[in-house]
């Protein structure tokens, strides 16, 4: 039977100082603001001071990047990006698997900036029934429009957190009992590894992999067996295998 799927998505992207400023004033979550190079007029440093409460990333960039993004044509120097939905936080996820009576399966992010990956491992945490996915703050894509629509409506049953820091989450999650295992292609074979228990599933983007810090914060690493030429899998499809690599150890 296919799941409802509860209409939670709104759309991302705000344009205009005024709209900005509200959305930041009623408590939206901003993932990101783009404020035009050398827009320094008073509206704007409001908005900036409110983009400093959140901790909301600020990017500032030319005015032709400003009109490709627009699509109203009237961003008057500012375009927020809202999350599509609302984030979780890491102890929601940890109450869930209590709540089920499971041991608790996370999925950590490091450098996914493509939304139709995190969109795809979002999907895969669903079916695979991981507790949550948790995904850094910066040098990462957010819980955009289009991951909503690649995870085919997953983003609303599976919680997403976003952290400060990976690295400082992992060792925090580790005294609580958790294992972190770093996807690496010069780790142990999956099937080698015991991913039974509390476990958290590292997976970097196919390009920059896991950074160091938080691949040494893991307590091991652990690979995917390939027989092909290519170098590497794609983020999303490596960390649907090693997810049911723990299912399957799972059962």
């Amino acid at each position: 039977m296919k799941k409802t799927e509860p209409d939670n998505t709104v759309s991302s992207r705000i344009e205009g100082r005024n709209p900005v400023l509200e959305a930041f004033r009623s408590g939206r979550t901003i993932d990101r603001l783009y404020v035009q190079e050398g827009c320094q007029d008073g509206p704007v440093k409001t908005i900036l001071r409110e983009a400093k409460k959140q901790d909301t990333m600020v990017q500032f960039v030319e005015k032709t990047r400003l009109n490709q993004m627009s699509e109203s044509g009237k961003h008057q120097g500012v375009i927020a990006v809202a999350a599509a939905c609302e984030y979780a936080s890491v102890e929601d996820m940890l109450q869930a698997a209590e709540q089920k009576g499971e041991a608790p399966f996370l999925i950590l992010l490091d450098n996914i900036e493509d939304p139709h990956n995190l969109g795809a491992v979002i999907r895969t945490a669903d079916h695979a029934g991981a507790h949550g996915v948790i995904i850094p703050k910066r040098h990462a894509v957010g819980l955009t429009e289009t991951v909503a629509r690649t995870s085919a409506g997953a983003v609303n049953y599976v919680p997403v957190a976003k952290v400060q820091n990976l690295t400082r989450t992992i060792l925090d999650l580790k005294k609580k009992g958790i294992w972190f295992a770093c996807a690496d292609m010069d780790g142990e074979v999956m099937y080698r590894q015991d991913l039974t228990g509390p476990v958290g599933l590292v997976i970097g983007s196919e390009g920059k992999g896991v950074s160091r810090l938080v691949k040494e914060s893991c307590d091991f690493t652990v690979s995917i067996p390939m027989k092909g030429a290519t170098g590497s899998l794609n983020a999303s499809v490596a960390a649907g295998i090693l997810a049911y690599e723990i299912v399957r150890q799972r059962l």
